[in-house]
């Protein structure tokens, strides 16, 4: 049987409440860590629940007091210190408050990132095989057709949608908040006005009286609209927008 199948094979998940780093760079310039506590984990993964967004396809630094014996690498050292892709994304709320938390699901690759993250960390990969130390990453994975796009998998709607634009520090505090309106919307992504500075790779969280909801997304590009209103085009990554 070969590595890749053996890798796929069902593994027991161990209920291991094991306290966990996460360390995300969302830019070149910009980066978070947040300290949390796994739900699980095998040699090949582990669940946990983050205050702040990801999305499935970025690569988080994670540091565990994991036990040697469900180590890939590193049997000597205290901490396993490993490299992760997201796999799964899901908000989740938490009983009895407001607070929302992200369930996130990651698959380790390996004690070193890829070079191409080096220069872009907003880069997105997919798995592309397995080796016995480590999974091998494909090539970035194509940007979804966002309501910008003129290939669009989704009908835009050229319709002014309230948004209440925010960004956080590197502490988890409020930054920067901006009250504007999109260009245009469809359930994936959407083209905002904004004089906000915002580099492609951030998380940004989006609010809308007029929906009565609440998503986040992740900054795609940037450009000058038509009547010289800068504005940037996002993706949304923990729900699509109910058109």
């Amino acid at each position: 049987m070969s590595e890749e199948r053996n890798w796929k094979r069902n593994r027991e998940r161990l209920e291991l409440k094991l306290p966990v780093r996460v360390r995300c760079r969302e830019t070149p310039d910009f980066e978070w860590t947040e300290i949390t506590r796994l739900i699980d984990v095998t040699p090949f993964g582990a669940g946990f629940t983050l205050k702040r967004p990801v999305e499935k396809g970025r690569l988080l630094h994670m540091t565990i007091p994991m036990p040697r014996q469900l180590r890939v690498f590193d049997h000597v050292e205290d901490q396993y210190r490993v490299w992760a892709l997201v796999r799964h994304v899901s908000p989740t709320s938490v009983p009895g408050s407001k607070v929302m938390l992200f369930e996130i699901g990651v698959a380790f690759i390996g004690k070193r990132p890829p070079r191409s993250y080096e220069g872009d960390p907003s880069k997105r990969y997919e798995i592309g095989g397995v080796t016995p130390e480590s999974l091998t990453l494909a090539e970035d994975r194509p940007p979804v057709a966002l309501a910008s796009s003129d290939n669009r998998n989704y009908t835009r709607h050229n319709i002014p949608v309230d948004m209440l634009i925010e960004t956080f520090n590197d502490k988890g505090d409020l930054e920067l908040s901006e009250h504007t309106v999109s260009e245009n919307i469809s359930p994936k992504g959407a083209a905002i006005y904004t004089t906000l500075s915002l580099p492609v790779g951030r998380f940004i969280r989006l609010t809308s009286e007029q929906y009565k909801i609440t998503v986040h997304a992740a900054v795609r590009g940037c450009s000058m609209g038509p009547s010289g209103v800068p504005r940037i085009h996002v993706e949304f990554i923990d729900r699509e927008w109910p058109l």
